[in-house]
């Protein structure tokens, strides 16, 4: 089966009467003998032709979108025709070979195997093409099992249809992408200036080497979210153990900075820990010598005093306290 792009030029020598209504770039169709119907009457590569010109009004105006939809109905084809089941067939013989054709598109030949992606594009295509033969009166029955649901939309229920036929989707920490533990130090490295051997870079051209290194640490160290290492106070972060460990050490992330508002407890080597304090240690001497460069600062629209804690911070020497949980993250020096 061959798949031609269709093109109107030259067309006034055809011996038409008028323009071809087929879109420009429109793919087409055809049996390897070149004929669209015989004795029998017009073959399915014809109805196949007439939902494809359908697209570009019923929501697929992509011309790839339409190449996309014709390849995937092509191999639906060549795979019904290996098996010598009809396209129309009966229920029956169309859910067993969705399943064999399934079988061979996700777990078969690695050449023939599709993504994850390119099977939810053949699901939808093929789908559609069902959809639309059956409201052409042309198909009696669709390979796919669709069950139907409820669920709210903004207020309101709704009916919903899914499509058996669909993977179910990866959840989303599913995809995360993980640093393996020398690619980690390679990171670290890059952050403090230094070569992939550990050793002083005489070529780094960056700033603040010991800020990046230690912020490095902490994140791959916590596992913290963007949002919750960019607002994190340096009064936040908690002391450092008396004696060095091997055990993870527990951190806290305070509730403003964290997903949901809800504070949560994960882990930090002892080794990352004291790198951030060490450099929390020096950047407080720079700043009792002169302005400071003060990271980690979260700018609110009430001054703060001198007396600080984990918590909170006391307000012009009075009683109250000042919690952090409740300031407004409106802009921090760390970006």
């Amino acid at each position: 089966m061959l798949v031609h792009f269709f093109s109107a030029e030259g067309w006034q020598s055809w011996g038409l009467d008028g323009e071809p209504l087929i879109p420009e770039r429109m793919p087409v169709l055809f049996d390897d003998d070149f004929l669209f119907e015989d004795e029998g009457g017009p073959r399915v590569t014809r109805a196949v032709n007439s939902w494809l010109r359908t697209l570009p009004s019923s929501g697929a105006p992509s011309p790839n979108s339409w190449r996309a939809y014709a390849l995937a109905a092509r191999d639906w084809l060549t795979h019904l025709r290996r098996h010598r089941v009809a396209v129309f067939g009966t229920r029956q013989e169309l859910v067993a070979a969705l399943g064999t054709y399934a079988d061979r598109r996700l777990s078969g030949p690695l050449d023939e195997r599709l993504e994850f992606s390119s099977w939810e594009l053949q699901v939808t295509a093929l789908s559609r093409f069902y959809d639309w033969a059956e409201s052409e009166g042309l198909a009696a029955a669709v390979p796919f099992t669709v069950i139907t649901g409820k669920r709210m939309v903004q207020g309101r229920l709704v009916e919903i249809r899914h499509n058996r036929a669909r993977l179910r989707r990866p959840k989303p920490h599913v995809k995360v992408q993980y640093l393996e533990s020398d690619f980690a130090d390679l990171f670290r490295y890059g952050l403090a200036g230094l070569g992939p051997d550990g050793l002083e870079d005489a070529t780094f051209r960056g700033r603040f080497p010991g800020r990046n290194a230690a912020m490095g640490g902490l994140v791959l160290g916590t596992g913290m979210r963007s949002r919750e290492f960019t607002h994190l106070l340096v009064h936040e972060v908690p002391p450092l153990p008396a004696e060095p460990t091997e055990v993870p050490i527990p951190w806290v992330v305070p509730e403003l900075a964290a997903k949901g508002r809800k504070f949560r407890t994960t882990w930090i080597d002892y080794a990352s820990r004291a790198a951030l304090h060490s450099y929390i240690d020096l950047d407080s001497r720079k700043g009792r010598g002169g302005r400071g460069s003060r990271w980690w600062w979260r700018q609110t629209s009430t001054a703060v005093g001198s007396t600080v804690g984990a918590h909170a911070g006391r307000r012009f020497g009075r009683k109250n306290d000042c919690r952090w949980s409740v300031r407004r993250a409106a802009r921090c020096c760390w970006r």
